[in-house]
């Protein structure tokens, strides 16, 4: 087990743009899709997405704010195996558009076209919980 600091681990996650992000659906069942950190890396224990207000993933959300992100790096040095992080948290959305400016890429136009003003935009905030990685022979926790 190590002792890798949430600052340590940030480091490796930087190269780590798409995780699965699995929520509940309301019949129960776990729903994952991929979602884009969109160059918004220097991770601190919150992740931050966009989505549209009408789309399930917001509306899995609304009913339960309960989300696992699941990231897989490339292979490690030397062909090693690669990074793999679980980050369990809860999700909070934000409608502001002046916190939409602090993470917003120009990439991000490929998916909403008018930027921050694209209409019905919202931003999904994930405050994390507990941090699982597992690093070649290196694993532990980080509890936030």
């Amino acid at each position: 087990m190590s002792d890798l600091s949430l600052h340590d681990l940030s480091k490796k996650m930087a190269k780590l743009d798409f995780t699965m992000m699995a929520t509940r659906s309301p019949n129960g069942t776990l729903t994952a899709r991929p979602m884009s950190n969109n160059g918004d890396v220097e991770y601190r224990g919150d992740s931050y997405f966009f989505a549209y207000q009408n789309s399930r993933k917001i509306a899995d959300l609304r009913a339960d704010p309960h989300v696992t992100l699941s990231y897989t790096g490339a292979v490690g040095m030397l062909g090693g195996p690669p990074l793999f992080v679980t980050v369990e948290g809860t999700a909070a959305l934000i409608e502001d558009k002046a916190a939409f400016a602090d993470h917003w890429t120009k990439d991000l136009d490929r998916y909403f076209p008018e930027g921050i003003d694209t209409p019905g935009v919202v931003m999904i905030r994930i405050d994390a919980k507990a941090i699982r990685y597992w690093d070649a022979s290196d694993e532990g926790e980080i509890t936030i």
